[in-house]
């Protein structure tokens, strides 16, 4: 994974200025129209089911029942758009993230979609990523989901990731739905 690693640096480094800014003021933003916190983390597992802290900006609202929390207006707007993710960039800085790969997920959820989708597990073989094969696909559930990850997992590669890279940014511009690409031929239903 050295390469990958490289890869992600050598991307990553030259536009931390940017990023670093938009975040700053996506931070502000959140705190001016939604206040405290700014910020949300969560444990989540990493390859080889390593488990670290993702950094989000906080798209939801503060109930103290979990139930009771929706999104904020700004949050749906960030989320929309994938900027909720921006501090991520932080994750794969230190490593604990690639900008390409598996999306991370809580040690639950993980425990019960493996138990219920065994391939799902192939999914920890490489690191996790901001986005990945299965994002800008949209996939929905599970099933889906472990094989575009196992597909992933399979044919990585610098321009697989750059390829993904560029569906995510098209994505960020235009939002969710009118920026998925088609699903390979292989995983798409008959």
């Amino acid at each position: 994974m050295k390469g990958k690693r490289l890869l992600d640096l050598v991307l990553l480094l030259p536009l931390v200025p940017f990023f670093g800014l938009a975040v700053g003021l996506l931070a502000l933003m959140v705190l001016i129209l939604d206040g405290r916190p700014v910020f949300f983390t969560q444990p989540r597992y990493g390859q080889g089911r390593r488990i670290f802290r993702i950094l989000k900006l906080r798209t939801m609202t503060c109930e103290p029942d979990m139930r009771a929390r929706r999104p904020t207006r700004f949050g749906n707007l960030l989320r929309h758009h994938g900027l909720d993710e921006l501090p991520q960039l932080f994750n794969v800085l230190i490593g604990d993230m690639s900008l390409v790969g598996p999306r991370p997920l809580t040690p639950e959820d993980a425990e019960r979609l493996i138990a219920a989708h065994p391939p799902l597990a192939a999914r920890f073989e490489v690191p996790p990523g901001i986005t990945g094969l299965a994002q800008v696909c949209q996939a929905r559930g599970a099933a889906l989901t472990a094989q575009l990850d196992a597909e992933y997992a399979r044919s990585r590669s610098a321009s697989v990731d750059i390829r993904i890279l560029f569906r995510t940014t098209w994505i960020n511009i235009v939002g969710k739905r009118r920026g998925a690409r088609p699903l390979p031929p292989h995983l798409a239903p008959r």
